[in-house]
């Protein structure tokens, strides 16, 4: 069943590559569709950016209020504490998505996922155990949900990771993402890694790097 709960921009009628990007807590998919310009992309590029929306969830660390989130987080600490069995359920929808993509005849090495905090945590988890070989995963100001070590690993070891972060964030730690990047060093990945002088945000010129990134996995 085709998702209708997210925002898509195609940026030709008729699209050969596919990029899904998760928002963070209590955002939405209308987070992030305006940077899409700042990307600078190739114009000759023809691509589905696809924004879903998280379900409406009460979310313990923010006192029980309902929002918009990928998965409850019961404690913060040096890592997180969450809700696993509601991030299985994130992760199957992405996958849903990703498939529904494959099937629309879009090569899964087309297909990209991006994610902002706890929709980058998504990201992490969807790109590393979906079945198919997809194009990458970019992850910003986030960290993987739960070891790498109990996350069924699936993509080939050569998948393209961005990972970026910024040095002043204090809802998710650098030493997070940090973590984040050692333990896929650890599992044999190599992940890019990149920071900025910046919060828990997006910055200009950290979308330039994503941009960059983007066309080159878009661009072969």
């Amino acid at each position: 069943m085709i998702d209708s709960d997210m925002i898509v921009v195609e940026t030709k009628s008729e699209c050969d590559a596919a990029i899904i990007w998760m928002h963070g807590l209590g955002a939405d998919g209308s987070d992030f569709p305006p940077t899409i310009p700042y990307l600078k992309l190739p114009e000759e590029l023809a691509v589905r950016f696809m924004f879903p929306n998280a379900k409406e969830q009460a979310v313990t660390i923010n006192g029980g209020f309902v929002m918009r989130s990928w998965y409850d987080i019961l404690s913060m600490g040096n890592g997180r504490e969450i809700n696993e069995a509601q991030l299985d359920v994130s992760v199957e929808r992405i996958s849903v998505l990703i498939t529904e993509q494959i099937k629309s005849g879009i090569a899964p090495e087309r297909i990209l996922l991006v994610g902002f905090s706890q929709g980058g945590a998504v990201a992490y988890e969807t790109g590393l155990s979906y079945v198919a070989k997809l194009g990458g995963i970019a992850a910003m100001s986030t960290y993987l949900p739960r070891p790498i070590a109990d996350t069924n690993t699936e993509a080939e070891t050569t998948m393209p990771i961005l990972s970026i972060h910024g040095t002043q964030d204090d809802v998710v730690p650098l030493t997070l993402g940090e973590n984040a990047v050692m333990q896929l060093q650890m599992k044999g990945y190599s992940p890019e890694w990149q920071t900025f002088p910046m919060a828990h945000e997006v910055s200009i010129e950290s979308l330039a790097v994503l941009g960059r990134w983007i066309s080159e996995r878009l661009s072969k």
